[in-house]
């Protein structure tokens, strides 16, 4: 564990009243508004493979479709469709966590102003996290919408046409294309949800970083700059980030274990 420049081994203690639970659970005590920055480090412990680890993460297998080869081809559109009716069932099954039910239970205790992630799963919702309080900042895959109209599309009933069809035709509202509600590489951030994630930031004064490599900006910038504005940085992740030496706590530990066992001790605080 690592608190400011101080590292700690914890690998012979009891989990349960290491010091990086303790001060975590203190750091939740004593915050009254905290913001939950998610990354595909949380979904992995849900079973859902990650997209950027070397060697293992999708997109070493898979060119990634780019936002203007989708729009400009009917081919390209083809690829990407087949690849989300053929591949995608493991993202569809999976269900919340021990890291995701945590955040749902410090918000019944009325200590978490929001989450923002940077995953496309649907996760924190199936959780039973008020949508209200989640800011989707990559967009969501599991469904689909159509660019003009933004007109919400389910992706059963898009299965069924694609299947039929061998495509997805133009959206019936206006003609538009229908794309997953996702945002691809070379799309643009969606702005309301931006601007709603540079709100809870600014307001408030933990932000705890859940399984983010935090090396994909602009998201990975909201960390910095909740720290710039002198909320307290924690960093729960597999590896190493490039934010860990601003941090005021890192962890590097498995996250449904370690968010729960700081719950259990915040019961006691």
């Amino acid at each position: 564990m690592q608190i400011g420049s101080t590292t700690i081994d914890t690998q012979d203690q009891n989990p349960s009243q290491s010091e990086e639970v303790e001060t975590l659970a203190q750091f939740i005590k004593n915050a009254q508004h905290i913001v939950f920055f998610t990354g595909a480090g949380i979904s992995t412990e849900s079973g859902i493979p990650d997209f950027r680890s070397p060697g293992t993460g999708l997109w070493n297998k898979i060119q990634p479709v780019q936002f203007e080869d989708f729009i400009g081809s009917e081919e390209i559109r083809l690829e990407s469709w087949t690849r989300k009716f053929s591949g995608d069932q493991v993202m569809l099954t999976a269900q919340p966590n021990e890291g995701h039910k945590a955040i749902v239970d410090l918000n019944t205790m009325g200590k978490c102003s929001g989450v923002i992630t940077q995953n496309v799963d649907n996760l924190h919702q199936n959780s039973g996290l008020a949508e209200e309080k989640i800011v989707e900042l990559h967009g969501n895959a599991t469904y689909a919408s159509c660019l003009s109209c933004a007109q919400h599309y389910e992706l059963n009933e898009l299965k069924d046409q694609f299947e039929n069809a061998q495509r997805i035709a133009p959206c019936p509202s206006c003609g538009g294309i229908i794309k997953t509600a996702t945002i691809s590489f070379g799309q643009a951030m969606p702005e309301v949800p931006m601007q709603r994630a540079t709100a809870m930031v600014e307001s408030c004064d933990l932000l705890i970083v859940l399984g983010s490599s935090l090396s994909v900006y602009p998201a990975a910038g909201f960390p910095e700059y909740a720290k710039q504005l002198g909320a307290k940085l924690v960093i729960i992740n597999r590896d190493e980030t490039g934010l860990d030496s601003i941090a005021d706590l890192v962890i590097q530990r498995q996250i449904g274990v370690v968010m729960q066992q700081a719950y259990q001790r915040l019961q006691g605080l």
